[in-house]
């Protein structure tokens, strides 16, 4: 299990929680290995609608740099604690999906 990216990173994408990591696994919202470089693109708050940080599931050492860096509480402990807190699967499977990989066959 991985640390989560959910909902409340939508449309917010800080990078505060990219500064700390020190295995450099959160990445997005468009390139898979930027850490979020992309952003300083972004000029307005429209251009970040449907966007976030995610993070990398395989690359993530759990380590929990990332949750209190994170100013609008997205980042959860793992997929159940996400699933429970967003109400959906949605933001786990982006996710994963985000990186190329299936969402995990594993009953939440």
């Amino acid at each position: 299990m991985s640390y989560i990216i959910g909902k409340p990173c939508e449309g917010v994408c800080d990078t505060a929680c990219v500064r700390v990591c020190p295995v450099d696994c959160i990445h997005g919202p468009i390139e898979m290995d930027g850490s979020g470089i992309e952003l300083e693109t972004i000029t307005t708050k429209e251009e970040l609608a449907g966007l976030q940080l995610y993070i990398n599931p395989f690359d993530c050492i759990n380590c929990g740099a990332c949750i209190a860096e994170c100013p609008v509480d997205a980042i959860y402990e793992d997929e159940d604690e996400a699933i429970a807190k967003d109400g959906t699967d949605e933001y786990v499977k982006k996710n994963y999906s985000f990186f190329g990989y299936d969402f995990p066959s594993q009953k939440f």
